[in-house]
């Protein structure tokens, strides 16, 4: 049995060294036990970086694998679920052998991974759009709790969307903090190390209340895009079951509203004068 420890939970480089080295001593699938040892910083506000990634396998080769697949264990590998560098090695495996395996849509080993990996960009694009910050004064915090590792993968979106802001996002396995010119990673973090509401959270949520608009609520459609697991770290969800409890009645309103008339008052506009032209003959 073959032992291969990776340096963190999304070591994608640390995989695909120890998967080429496996490879070219032809060490199968079943012969291979992966482990973690995630080699976190001690505190979150130090400057360091995450442990390089140790290997017990010899010699790297080139390997012969489809870009679409190199993108699909990228993702993978964010997945929670404790066998998928099994599973991502065992697809390396048989690629080499069955090259028509990538071709293969009914392939259970195939139909696994493509499921985690939707499974993982799901969560990276509710992260996007559920982190929110709150204000301490030198920098501003949010919480977050992601179903799979994906923070070291969604932080440069947040580092180029907020580059002059100062901020941290807590998570319960991992933490990363944005000076305004590094990235620090750390461990994970607490729901009460959450500052309370600020200004800007009360100036938020009295602008969602102002754009609801009842005659335009789904609450199923709305419940798919923000599932309720996401309720409790959202400041506005707090506001959506009186806003929707009130909702027809404001829609009825709207409806027995009188029409009013249009009112436009359009700019005057004077006619530029028609070019003299000169006439036939003279100069």
């Amino acid at each position: 049995m073959r032992f291969e420890r990776l340096a963190a939970e999304a070591d994608f480089d640390g995989f695909r060294r120890s998967a080429r080295a496996l490879l070219a001593q032809g060490v199968a699938p079943e012969a291979v036990q992966w482990a973690v040892d995630d080699g976190l910083a001690p505190q979150l506000w130090d400057h360091t970086e995450p442990a390089a990634p140790a290997t017990t396998a010899g010699p790297a080769v080139a390997v012969a694998v489809p870009a679409a697949f190199i993108n699909l264990c990228r993702a993978v590998v964010l997945h929670r679920a404790p066998q998928r560098f099994h599973l991502l090695y065992r697809l390396l495996w048989r690629l080499q052998r069955e090259p028509a395996l990538r071709h293969d849509g009914l392939d259970a080993d195939m139909a696994r991974a493509r499921l985690m990996a939707q499974a993982v960009r799901r969560d990276l694009h509710k992260m996007k759009a559920f982190v929110r910050f709150r204000d301490t004064g030198s920098v501003r915090v949010a919480w977050f709790e992601p179903e799979h590792h994906i923070v070291e993968a969604v932080a440069p979106f947040f580092m180029r969307r907020f580059a002059t802001m100062p901020w941290a996002i807590l998570t319960p396995e991992r933490s990363v903090r944005w000076d305004g010119e590094h990235l620090t990673w750390g461990p994970g973090g607490h729901k009460h190390q959450l500052p309370p509401a600020d200004a800007g959270e009360t100036l938020w949520l009295t602008y969602y209340a102002n754009i609801f608009n009842p005659a335009r609520l789904k609450l199923r459609a709305m419940e798919k895009e923000m599932p309720r697991k996401y309720w409790p770290n959202l400041p506005e969800a707090a506001l959506i079951s009186a806003l929707s409890a009130d909702a027809g009645a404001r829609s009825a309103a709207m409806i027995a509203r009188p029409a009013q008339a249009v009112q436009r008052r359009l700019p005057t506009v004077t006619p530029a004068p028609p070019p003299r032209l000169p006439l036939p003959g003279k100069r």
